[in-house]
């Protein structure tokens, strides 16, 4: 029996009898976790263990935000600190070739991290390309802000992750560059002209279309489609990610439970599906939201279950890593970045 076309989050450190229930009961395609799920590294790979045991297979993808900087789900004591995106930006600046190789690293790195723990998708590399006055989400998590210098870090990233044997998801497609709103917590409207947008921002995800996987923004893109966001739009959906772009990859939305989408969950759940999203993401945990996008799903079929089965046959077996020398050599580089700027 193929899985629900969804992707879900869970509480806390390790299942509840309700949500063991609920998993094999829905069988979600994957799971996410957040640092509400995480304590040490034995407690995350027992709940990996547990999430995969509670739908009956040892190959659901379990995914988690991993990039450095301000978006990392594992820190200290039991995990390194890793460099936001504008790092490895500073970098290429002085060096291009250094600046990729820092990018690759610290993916590779944080993908040891990750399978050691059971985790094989990383949600990561951001291919955003942020503009003056747009909102501080993105930031200092960007590669750069031209599209050529953002796509050749993006996969730099994807090479670090594909050597750690990590799957990536390009994120978040067509961009969330020009968003003068956090879509967390309200919907941003980007009222630049199409042509503009495929210069930048869409030109940036083009050099990426062939990654497995790819999330999508909760952004309005006024001159494409005035009433709905990408996650929710068949016409960005299928003009712009899959025709334009050429990303034919699995398409997950971003989170449902976020602030930018209207309606019930619900509501919110049948509108990602009908788009043409693949896969729903929920991610607060709540059973109660859980149980409304589990019902609202479908169970992966047609062409999104093709694309679900391509992204994970895409996963490779990790290749050797001398970890102390590779942390020894993204430290240096690093260094100077910091000198240079």
């Amino acid at each position: 029996m193929p899985p629900r076309a969804f992707i879900s989050g869970l509480a806390g450190l390790s299942l509840s009898d309700d949500e063991r229930g609920f998993f094999r009961d829905s069988r979600p395609w994957g799971f996410i976790l957040f640092k509400r799920n995480v304590d040490n590294p034995a407690q995350v790979k027992a709940l990996v263990e547990e999430l995969r045991e509670s739908v009956g297979s040892p190959d659901a993808p379990v995914l988690i935000d991993q990039e450095g900087g301000r978006v990392q789900r594992l820190g200290p004591p039991h995990w390194p600190v890793y460099p936001p995106g504008a790092v490895f930006s500073s970098l290429y600046q002085i060096d291009p070739e250094a600046g990729l190789t820092a990018a690759r690293l610290s993916a590779r790195l944080i993908a040891d991290d990750l399978l050691t723990l059971g985790i094989t998708v990383d949600c990561l590399p951001l291919a955003d390309v942020p503009v003056a006055g747009a909102d501080a989400v993105i930031g200092d998590r960007a590669y750069g802000n031209t599209p050529d210098k953002v796509a050749a870090i993006a996969r730099a990233v994807t090479e670090g992750l594909a050597q750690g044997g990590v799957l990536p998801v390009l994120k978040h497609i067509p961009g969330h560059g020009r968003a003068t709103a956090d879509s967390h917590h309200r919907l941003p409207t980007v009222d630049t002209a199409p042509a503009e947008l495929d210069r930048t921002d869409f030109a940036a995800f083009r050099p990426l279309a062939d990654l497995p996987m790819a999330m999508t923004a909760h952004v309005v893109f006024s001159a494409l489609d005035p009433a709905q966001p990408a996650t929710t739009s068949a016409t960005i959906i299928d003009r712009v990610i899959r025709e334009s772009i050429g990303f034919q990859g699995l398409l997950m939305s971003d989170d449902v439970s976020m602030n930018a989408l209207a309606g019930s969950i619900a509501e919110r759940t049948r509108a990602i599906v009908a788009a043409g999203c693949d896969v729903v993401l929920h991610c607060n945990g709540k059973l109660d939201e859980m149980r409304q996008v589990a019902t609202d799903t479908p169970e992966l079929q047609g062409r999104a279950l093709a694309r679900a089965e391509a992204a994970l046959a895409a996963r490779r077996p990790p290749q050797p890593l001398d970890r102390a020398a590779a942390r020894s050599e993204l430290e240096a580089l690093i260094g100077r970045a910091r000198v240079g700027a």
